[in-house]
């Protein structure tokens, strides 16, 4: 290896190195005030306001979107903004988050006691816990970090990373606390890929109608063979009194019963069948089929209707892949 190539690893780990420990130095730094700053944010009745310049303004508008994103209300406030107006987007009822490696930031020191005066709970999130920002804070969450990334020690680097991890450690223990979970977070994802796996249900993606083998319990094998063959879905449905779900007759059923010479094409599907099998509903989350067939090692589903107990589909490992599920 020649040296630029040596020197360019060395400057990475070196880099990845300073902010590790930028980070694993919060674990340690936290403590009463971190309390405090969740249970001012857990009991806030508006929403959080995210302030902060530079580097520590895109921070805070990360932190922002991760707290929206989890069941906490939030926005970000560029401090310059609101102090020619945007004020007014402030309510009497909303918590203040201020970030500022220094805390001596002009633009968001300056705002910090304009805030106070309106009776907002401060949080600030700085190195400098004797700063002009922390003064004029309720709570202060101090990043204690020793020195930035760069050789210089003045580009933001170990400090932003640490804001950002202080930010989202904010973010879910507040979605614990308040117990925001898939659903909640399907809500308001409903957009993308992501969105689409979350939302996504068996009846989404389910075979249904002529697509969806069915045969009675006194049906010949040879019957349900036909049925099955007919829908490529590899499996059938076996109903009972009722139109209820009693049994489920698969490929690998057939190539068992042909390998223990117990199979009669004559004979009833229902003496052959698996019975009483795992099915899922039409509500059911496809993130939960696709986890249950990869668990199970199988290929489908049957799906019945919740309260019947009849069979109105069947989900295949094949359609949930499609899907990007499994």
């Amino acid at each position: 290896m020649n040296p630029k190539d040596s020197l360019i690893l060395k400057t990475a780990r070196g880099v990845i190195k300073s902010e590790s420990a930028a980070v694993a130095g919060l674990t340690g730094a936290l403590d009463a005030s971190f309390v405090r700053a969740v249970r001012l944010l857990e009991r806030c009745q508006g929403k959080a306001v995210l302030l902060g310049v530079g580097k520590s303004g895109l921070i805070a508008r990360k932190i922002a979107a991760t707290l929206a994103s989890t069941g906490t209300r939030s926005v970000y406030l560029h401090p310059v903004e609101s102090l020619h107006g945007d004020l007014g987007m402030i309510a009497a009822d909303d918590v203040a988050v201020a970030l500022s490696y220094s805390g001596e930031t002009e633009e968001t020191a300056k705002l910090l006691p304009i805030l106070k005066r309106q009776g907002l709970p401060v949080i600030s999130i700085t190195n400098n816990a004797g700063s002009r920002m922390a003064r004029h804070s309720d709570v202060v969450l101090r990043l204690r970090v020793k020195s930035e990334a760069c050789p210089m020690d003045i580009v933001p680097t170990s400090s932003t990373t640490a804001m950002l991890a202080l930010g989202d450690a904010l973010a879910v223990t507040l979605m614990t606390l308040k117990g925001f979970g898939r659903n909640h977070f399907a809500r308001l994802h409903p957009g993308g890929n992501l969105g689409k796996l979350l939302n996504l249900k068996v009846g989404d993606l389910m075979h249904k109608g002529r697509e969806n083998p069915v045969v009675k319990e006194d049906a010949a094998v040879a019957e349900a063979l036909r049925v099955m063959t007919a829908t490529r879905a590899g499996a059938v449905s076996v109903t009972g009194k009722g139109g209820r779900l009693t049994g489920y007759f698969t490929d690998g059923d057939l190539r068992r019963r042909l390998q223990d010479g117990t199979l009669r094409l004559g004979a009833p599907v229902k003496g052959v069948m698996t019975r009483s099998p795992l099915t899922v509903h039409p509500e059911t989350p496809a993130m939960e089929a696709a986890r249950i067939i990869s668990e199970r090692r199988i290929d489908n589903l049957p799906v019945t209707d919740a309260g019947s107990g009849r069979p109105v589909g069947i989900i295949d490992e094949r359609d949930l892949l499609k899907e990007g599920l499994g």
